[in-house]
């Protein structure tokens, strides 16, 4: 039963929440142009949120992470940042190469 009351608590106090902003950010940006300059900005900070939370993670890392070289880490941002480039600036692409260069990282180099 604990686990149950986990679980709803985590959908009522993580999802739900969260899940309203987005449907609201549906509705209203429904009339707006790709281009326009509203989308532009948003894209915009979504993408500093991301490089900042990167950022972070990489130069003090928690946990396990922090058993990883930072040569490697910094390596896996470089990567990243390369595939984000090189693939129509993907956020995407840059996410996922990172992460797999994190990974070999790790796996060759870690403790």
């Amino acid at each position: 039963m604990t686990e149950l009351a986990a679980y709803l608590a985590l959908v009522l106090v993580g999802f739900l929440p969260n899940e309203v902003w987005r449907w609201l950010g549906v509705a209203f940006a429904r009339g707006l142009e790709e281009d326009s300059e509203i989308v532009v900005w948003v894209r915009a900070v979504a993408t500093a949120t991301l490089a900042a939370v990167i950022a972070k993670l990489t130069i003090f890392a928690p946990g396990s992470l922090a058993e990883v070289p930072l040569a490697v880490r910094l390596g896996a941002v470089a990567t990243g940042l390369l595939a984000f480039m090189l693939i129509r600036r993907s956020v995407l692409a840059g996410v996922i190469a990172g992460e797999l260069a994190l990974i070999a990282g790790a796996l060759l180099f870690g403790a």
